[in-house]
């Protein structure tokens, strides 16, 4: 609900770095709420997509390429104009397992070690456009290896199904 409330404006309206109303390809991008602001060594900020039913990185298709490149120019337009930080400085990814399934990309300082910013659950956005550019359905049928916690339910259907 966090997330429509931001996409609806019904919440952190005032947070709103920068948005692409566009319904299809466009985007909300906010300060992640791990991010106090005060400095950028640990800049962290999320793009929110509009569109509503792609849930995590499985879900994109070719069919999602103007959408995931808008989200990498402009949103590093958007931290240059607003923070001064160039794209050559952010690290921006998506998650795989996701924290919450609504498409979201996350935009941190190069330089922070975020959680889940690792290569085991991050994946970097620019390989996502390639790897869709050379198979439109590469992440259907990529096998994607995650961590998880051992206190995760996830992993305790894994444990009961024996695959743990």
């Amino acid at each position: 609900q966090w997330v429509y409330n931001i996409l609806e404006k019904k919440a952190e309206a005032d947070r709103i770095v920068y948005e692409n109303p566009d319904p299809s390809n466009g985007f909300v991008l906010v300060p992640d709420l791990k991010w106090n602001q005060n400095q950028l060594d640990d800049l962290y900020l999320v793009a929110v997509v509009h569109r509503r039913e792609i849930k995590s990185l499985r879900d994109l298709t070719a069919e999602h390429l103007p959408l995931l490149r808008n989200v990498l120019q402009e949103g590093k337009e958007a931290i240059v104009k607003r923070f001064g930080v160039p794209g050559s400085q952010l690290r921006i990814y998506l998650h795989y397992q996701p924290s919450y399934y609504h498409l979201h990309v996350h935009f941190t300082a190069l330089g922070y070690d975020a959680p889940g910013s690792s290569v085991e659950r991050g994946h970097l956005l620019a390989d996502v456009i390639d790897n869709l550019d050379m198979d439109s359905t590469f992440y259907q049928k990529r096998a994607l290896i995650f961590p998880l916690r051992a206190d995760e339910p996830l992993f305790k259907k894994f444990q009961e199904a024996g695959k743990v």
